[in-house]
């Protein structure tokens, strides 16, 4: 049985190092438990809105992260249907109540190595998988497949949509959208060309997008709902689901060079991935903190991808995390410091998790009186959904 841990955060996600990161700024020492080998950089990149730039600020590495990723200029999106340019509005330079928005698009691998290296050495343990949880007096034992029993103070779950921590506190399991998504990443050695520009195509069944993230690469995502006719069955290979989204995009008067992006991507061996989401009640009523034990990140509000808000929240809830239980730890007052992170988190979560979805359900939607409602009345409104959830400030560490 190992040393008793004052903090231990369970996955070394986003959510996790950051806020190994924010605890550790306020000399706080945490000990972050993986349970793979490695460091994992699955989903290649994320859209990063304004609210995540100002926890990156808080963590003070934003400034890192900016010099190799290029700022969006302006977000386009084109109706599948006609081919028409539904909705088109700037992204920088404009003013939200919060201050001014920026939004790029982040590697993965790179934001996640920028976060480990800021912390001490020896705060992440790989190989560390837990495989049930109890209570031992004002301890939580953390029982590990390799035998070994970690006890902690603290326990943060930060170990994704199927969270052992989230288990043990009794959330409800999260929830089928009945959607899928894969992703992709193009390199272009020479340079892309392509404009800094987020251009997505919504509409018959599918919702797609094109984002740079420097001047020689790009990231691509596509969503869609199968139906009964087999296209379930594509994930079987990357070459198979290459093929899929291809063959959707040519037939609904995609760009020729949007395609081409996807031809020369880079793909997941994890072909694609059911889009799950936690119900906004169970986030607002559900057992999300408990004695010296509380989740965070996906753990706590998975949510469709709709919004590109997912990791954002993810890096709002390390600051304020961060920010509680800092204060918690001095004082001695663990689970008032973890009943006021739940308290600051239910709403906003719940909210963000609510509007996704029916954003995602309406952007996809073949009904031909969804369709004309989304490209003729709604695109607007949906765009500028994007710009009104990220005008939001989590606040210093």
């Amino acid at each position: 049985m190992d040393a008793v841990q004052d903090i231990v955060i369970v996955g070394a996600g986003l959510a996790g190092l950051a806020t190994a990161l924010g605890l550790h700024r306020k000399g706080v020492k945490s000990l972050v438990l993986e349970s793979s080998s490695t460091m994992r950089t699955s989903g290649f990149a994320f859209t990063t809105w304004s609210n995540a730039w100002r926890a990156l600020d808080a963590l003070g590495v934003g400034d890192k992260v900016r010099d190799h990723h290029v700022l969006l200029e302006s977000f386009s999106v084109m109706s599948a249907t006609s081919g028409d340019i539904s909705a088109k509005m700037g992204l920088a330079g404009v003013q939200g109540k919060m201050g001014m928005h920026e939004v790029r698009c982040v590697r993965r691998d790179f934001l996640l190595e920028t976060l480990a290296t800021e912390l001490p050495k020896d705060t992440i343990k790989y190989s560390s998988k837990i495989v049930s949880i109890e209570e031992d007096g004002n301890l939580t034992l953390l029982h590990l497949a390799n035998g070994s029993i970690i006890r902690a103070k603290v326990l943060i779950g930060s170990d994704g949509i199927n969270s052992v921590v989230a288990k043990y506190l009794s959330l409800k399991k999260p929830s089928s959208s009945g959607r899928w998504a894969t992703r992709g990443f193009a390199e272009y050695p020479n340079g892309h060309g392509f404009k800094h520009e987020f251009f997505q195509i919504n509409g018959r069944g599918f919702r797609c997008g094109f984002i740079p993230c420097s001047a020689k690469n790009m990231y691509w995502f596509f969503t869609w709902m199968p139906s009964q006719h087999g296209e379930e069955k594509v994930d079987e290979s990357i070459n198979m689901m290459r093929e899929f989204v291809i063959k959707n995009l040519t037939t609904s008067k995609v760009p020729q060079e949007m395609i081409e992006v996807i031809k020369r991507s880079e793909m997941s061996e994890v072909v694609s991935s059911p889009l799950n989401y936690r119900f906004p009640m169970s986030v607002l009523f559900g057992n999300i903190t408990e004695r010296n034990i509380c989740v965070i990140g996906d753990a706590l509000h998975p949510m469709t991808p709709d919004l590109g808000q997912g990791a954002c929240i993810a890096l709002e809830d390390s600051i304020i995390l961060s920010r509680y239980l800092s204060d918690a730890v001095h004082q001695g007052k663990i689970e008032v410091g973890l009943e006021k992170f739940a308290k600051s988190r239910r709403w906003r979560c719940a909210s963000v998790v609510a509007t996704g979805y029916i954003v995602g359900s309406l952007q996809e939607s073949s009904n031909l009186f969804v369709s004309f409602l989304r490209d003729k009345v709604l695109a607007g409104t949906m765009a500028r959904a994007l710009l009104k959830v990220s005008d939001y400030d989590c606040g210093k560490i």
